[in-house]
């Protein structure tokens, strides 16, 4: 059984309990950085708990997940109108078209090449923007598959969660595409992240499980104890483990990389946590969908 601490977590009120907070970064500001995904707003809390909200264009453009770039900026999906968006510390707002149409930008992560690189859930694809906006688009072997999140891997390859194909993919420098399909059926991944024992660490949604996958190919799969708690998405932390939301419990899970599972139950009920990572506190930040940010402290 997994062990059930109690830590300190405190919630921030970030927008109206319709706006939808969804995805978070941490900022080059020290500042953490997130979506509004009902609102089409992003915003910033600072860690002592003061929010900003900046306005984008579309109210409707479903702004998703968010991360920092290499240009001291914010950059952000926005899976509704089909763009990639841009915020400056000081809240300027740039938005760059896709060239394929609907193509349903999700995911997104800087490279290891002074790039973004994104998905296109809706048009498996594959794709990147330089800090000047130029798009490349990448086409996947599979279709149907839905990439989800995406992040840079230590062997310089982005890795990729494939929701709807149930696998993992990598995508090189080169361009060239691996797919690893996962054991178990139906697992529907979408968060991962980069863990500090040199794997790719992901969560299942529709299993209730985590898993790991090393640079060659090699899948565990660590079940949670309630597997109708659909775990949503991962970040690592600067101890060597990875914590992760239960979007179905409304509890942020930890796992170490040995497999060990400690859960923490948020203090609002059905707060739908969604974006996860770690700030610039040392803290765990977590976006809560009811319009709340929630920070806690491990022990």
């Amino acid at each position: 059984m997994p062990r059930r601490p109690t830590s300190p977590i405190g919630e921030f009120p970030a927008s109206g309990s319709d706006a939808g907070p969804y995805g978070i970064t941490c900022g080059p500001d020290s500042a953490l950085w997130f979506t509004m995904v009902h609102h089409g707003q992003i915003g910033r809390v600072t860690p002592d708990g003061d929010v900003t909200a900046y306005q984008l264009e579309s109210a409707s453009s479903g702004p998703s997940t968010i991360t920092a770039g290499p240009d001291d900026a914010l950059w952000f999906t926005e899976f509704r109108s089909h763009r990639i968006g841009r915020i400056t510390t000081t809240g300027n707002i740039t938005s760059f078209p896709l060239p394929t149409p609907d193509a349903g930008p999700f995911g997104i992560t800087a490279g290891p090449d002074e790039a973004l690189w994104f998905t296109e859930a809706s048009a498996d694809r594959i794709g990147r923007i330089t800090p000047d906006g130029h798009v490349t688009e990448f086409p996947l072997p599979l279709l149907g598959a839905f990439p989800s999140a995406i992040t840079t891997g230590p062997d310089g390859r982005l890795w990729f969660t494939m929701n709807q194909a149930h696998a993992i993919g990598t995508i090189g420098l080169d361009n060239n595409v691996t797919v690893h399909p996962l054991p178990t059926p139906a697992a529907a991944p979408v968060g991962i992240t980069t863990g500090a024992d040199g794997a790719m660490w992901f969560v299942e949604i529709g299993a209730g499980q985590i898993g790991r996958i090393t640079r060659d190919g090699k899948i565990d799969e660590f079940a949670l104890p309630d597997p109708a708690s659909r775990p949503h998405a991962i970040a690592a932390d600067a101890d060597g483990n990875c914590w992760f939301t239960e979007w179905g419990a409304n509890r942020i899970g930890r796992i170490t990389t040995d497999g060990r599972i400690d859960e923490h139950d948020l203090p609002s009920p059905s707060s739908e946590p969604h974006g996860i990572t770690l700030g610039p506190d040392g803290a765990i930040w977590t976006a809560l969908e009811i319009g709340t940010v929630a920070r806690l402290t491990p022990r």
